[in-house]
């Protein structure tokens, strides 16, 4: 598992043994980023400057692939002992320490984001069937780290859906859904940073 491009491009990035973490693979993390570089509703500007956040890190693959793209700053959310390990050997690995905030914090249960805290990139690939995009969507918009107009991405398994009605209030309608193999990227826009 390596970094797709920008200027950590070809990085190495180190994962946990065992199941526990299921890292984004590297041709789906190139064709999200080609997703969001290219489409109408998102561009440069959706990752160049962005404020990101990654919730259910794992090894952080998405927040730094974010980062060697240009984005300025990723806040880590990740509670496995293991998978922390692992995404702060990789945030020192790419020399990410001043872009990056790792919080040892259960992302459906997310302190207040205080005021410069809201993010309008948010990653959430969280252990598939579990309801846990719902559950950490609604978490975060509560706590004000989903900006106003924020792209919302989440992975899922491949017949996992997201239910619409349970997103944040102020979610729009979907943007896009791409399937690669056994996952499903689905991304949306929040129309407020507001809580339900």
């Amino acid at each position: 598992m390596r970094i797709v491009a920008g200027t950590h491009r070809g990085r190495a990035l180190a994962a946990p043994p065992g199941r526990m973490t299921r890292p984004t693979a590297d041709r789906v993390r190139q064709a999200l980023f080609d997703m969001l570089l290219h489409a109408p509703w998102a561009g440069v500007g959706a990752v160049v400057g962005a404020r990101v956040l990654d919730g259910f890190a794992g090894t952080g693959a998405l927040g730094l692939e974010a980062l060697s793209r240009g984005a300025a700053h990723c806040t880590f959310f990740e509670t496995d002992r293991a998978a922390l390990a692992a995404l702060r050997a990789n945030v020192a690995a790419c020399h990410a320490e001043a872009a990056a905030t790792i919080r040892p914090i259960d992302v459906t249960r997310p302190p207040p984001a205080g005021a410069q805290g809201a993010c309008g990139l948010v990653f959430l690939d969280p252990p598939y069937g579990q309801g846990l995009p719902e559950r950490a969507l609604r978490a975060l918009a509560r706590a004000g780290w989903i900006a106003p107009g924020a792209l919302i991405v989440v992975e899922t398994a491949a017949d996992e859906d997201v239910p619409s009605d349970a997103l944040p209030a102020g979610t729009g309608p979907l943007l896009a859904e791409r399937r690669h193999g056994a996952a499903r990227l689905s991304i949306w826009r929040a129309a407020t940073g507001m809580p339900e």
